[in-house]
């Protein structure tokens, strides 16, 4: 797959002279909702005898739009795991657009002779409520307007599941109800995290229970608070473990937030290592035991619940 960041103003060099198939949409998530737009786009690509190309942006619209900060922004998928998932889906050209405040205030019309019809698209493929500018003004009813017949549209109408629009605010609120199993219903695949491998105060080495503490980025949207079963990949290689989000107030009010791996039957040093968490089963809630021996008690059950859950769902 060819990534291409662009910022704008682009230049014609920047871009492949290959007829594409467009897919537009920002894909936080990658779910099965996007996954069925993606699809769409790629069964007509294949059609026409062209390339899957899809248009997303290196941040959220609401950043500019409504000013929130980059760091305060929680992210489903990093862009490095949204290529990824791209790449699995079979796209040949990832378009990451920077989204500038130059590029959020392009006319409708500017949008589509420069990023549709510019990035030589013969056909638009978009989700039902994709919109390019004002809504009222740049939604898909309007996309033909702009067109001037210089491309086909597609437009793919909402998946559901049970009756309710599969959608990115759906997962997030799933995700804080620790509610992983329809969260993953929905994706399509296990939640994941990436992050780094990094020193903690060793208290689980002391429990006996030494943990991998995982330093994320600000922008990683977390489950809800609590202990989870966890799968985490270390080199190319899952691992059975028991994920703990959370301040740890057993040993003091006011800690920082975070996430740890208790890797079951793994005895190998991977400090600074590059690891990736699978959120696959919400275990229980954060607890502010009496001391540590009440923690270890509840520790010790957690791993057998651990292994009871990965043994009868077979995952």
């Amino acid at each position: 797959m060819q990534i291409i960041p662009i910022r704008h103003p682009y230049t014609i060099e920047q871009i492949p002279s290959d007829d594409v198939v467009m897919v537009l949409g920002f894909f936080d998530g990658v779910h099965r909702g996007h996954q069925k737009v993606i699809e769409t786009g790629k069964n007509i690509a294949r059609e026409k005898g062209l390339k899957l190309a899809v248009m997303t942006f290196n941040q959220h619209p609401s950043i500019v739009f409504q000013k929130v900060l980059p760091e305060n922004m929680r992210y489903l998928n990093s862009l490095e795991q949204k290529e990824r998932l791209m790449e699995k889906l079979g796209v040949d050209i990832l378009y990451v657009v920077e989204f500038t405040s130059a590029f959020a205030h392009l006319a409708p019309q500017e949008f589509v002779d420069q990023y549709i019809v510019g990035l030589h698209a013969k056909v638009a493929v978009s989700g039902f409520d994709y919109t390019y500018g004002p809504k009222d003004i740049a939604d898909v009813a309007h996309l033909p307007g702009y067109a001037k017949d210089r491309f086909d549209i597609a437009t793919v109408s909402k998946e559901e599941l049970d009756g309710t629009k599969i959608s990115s605010t759906r997962i997030r609120e799933l995700m804080e109800q620790g509610r992983m199993e329809d969260v993953t219903e929905l994706l399509g695949y296990v939640y994941e995290t990436d992050g780094t491998v990094v020193h903690g105060d060793a208290r689980g080495r002391l429990l006996g229970f030494p943990t991998a503490n995982i330093k994320v980025k600000s922008t990683v949207r977390l489950p809800r608070i609590g202990v989870y079963a966890v799968k985490i990949k270390i080199g190319e290689t899952w691992h059975v473990g028991m994920g703990s989000i959370g301040h740890n107030d057993t040993f003091g009010d006011g800690r920082e937030l975070t996430v740890e791996v208790y890797i079951l039957d793994f005895h190998q040093d991977i400090y600074g290592e590059q690891v990736t968490v699978r959120w696959n089963h919400y275990l229980r809630d954060q607890v502010k035991f009496d001391g540590a021996e009440n923690l270890i008690i509840q520790l010790k059950q957690d791993e057998r619940d651990t292994t009871e859950y990965f043994t009868e769902k077979n995952v």
